[in-house]
């Protein structure tokens, strides 16, 4: 007996319309981010990603909400925004090869803060360390991660009238990020039959898995071919390295929020793009691919 609407459901959005367009909300997203960025305008890139740093933090928060698991969400959020201007303002005059004290002096403030937090909540038995525990994972997890971003803006030094330059290995980030996942999402549908992570997702196969590294692979060598003049730190073989480890790195990004979203009964971390998912759902693989390419970027070539 074929399905009903009722049944199918007029509005239902398909596995493969829900990807295409998470993916073009992504592109078109980071699209403006760039164009933004190029054109000179540092504080409104930085506002933007940090509006969405922001939005996928509380969307971390609102998750644990769903299970019951405590935390300090306004907390979160306040040291969030304090992480994030700060990392703005000290990047962008001092630059990120002597971040080292900045990072440390970051993770203290969390800690003091989430402590005093603490102070005042009326918690007993072990709800103190769950609370506080699950406040700073957030923080780590989404902001502290996603923060690379702007120190690849700031990494490479500035052109000789000022303008920025890390724009150009943002760019590269997020198109060969981006590639990896639709490479594991074409190969994995096309050809998918041995599951990778069964226990974490029903989807995700080793065929995907390959087929990440491999579209990783091509858009990191095209990039290279296209403007080796802006990645001009980068050679052919740390292209070819870098894409394999970029690809790596998009899917361990995918598979450690599906943990989450899996720890936390959820199926996407909000509703900020109906029928997609929210602002974490466009920024997981993100979230290590973009340290990856930041050390690799500085202890790997050595970028000033």
């Amino acid at each position: 007996m074929p399905a009903t609407l009722e049944q199918t459901g007029t509005n239902a959005v398909t596995p493969r319309s829900a990807f295409v367009l998470r993916f073009i909300s992504t592109v078109a997203l980071w699209s403006i981010a760039l164009l933004i960025m190029f054109s000179g305008y540092e504080i409104l890139f930085w506002l933007l990603i940090s509006l969405f740093g922001l939005i996928g933090l509380l969307e971390f928060y609102r998750m644990l909400d769903h299970k019951g698991l405590p935390n300090f969400k306004i907390t979160g959020m306040i040291c969030g925004a304090v992480m994030l201007a700060g990392s703005f303002y000290y990047f962008s005059r001092i630059g990120p090869a002597g971040s080292y004290d900045f990072e440390v002096a970051v993770l203290l403030f969390f800690l003091l803060t989430v402590f005093g937090r603490q102070m005042f909540a009326r918690l007993r038995h072990e709800e103190p360390l769950q609370t506080m525990a699950y406040t700073l994972f957030g923080l780590l997890y989404v902001l502290w991660l996603y923060n690379f971003i702007t120190k690849i803006v700031y990494l490479t030094p500035r052109s000789s009238t000022g303008a920025v330059t890390g724009q150009f290995y943002v760019l590269y980030l997020i198109a060969v990020t981006k590639f990896a996942d639709m490479g594991a999402y074409l190969t994995g549908s096309a050809i998918g039959r041995h599951l990778m992570t069964p226990h974490l997702s029903a989807k995700k196969t080793w065929e995907g898995f390959f087929g990440a590294l491999v579209f990783a692979l091509f858009c990191s060598l095209m990039l290279f071919k296209l403007m080796p003049g802006h990645l001009r730190a980068l050679s052919w073989t740390h292209a070819t390295i870098l894409g394999l480890l970029l690809g790596f790195g998009a899917i361990v990004g995918d598979l450690a929020e599906s943990i989450i979203k899996r720890s936390t009964d959820v199926k996407d971390s909000g509703n900020l793009l109906p029928g997609i998912g929210g602002a974490l759902d466009l920024l997981d693989s993100l979230l290590f691919t973009a340290p990856l390419l930041f050390f690799y970027l500085r202890l790997v070539i050595r970028v000033p």
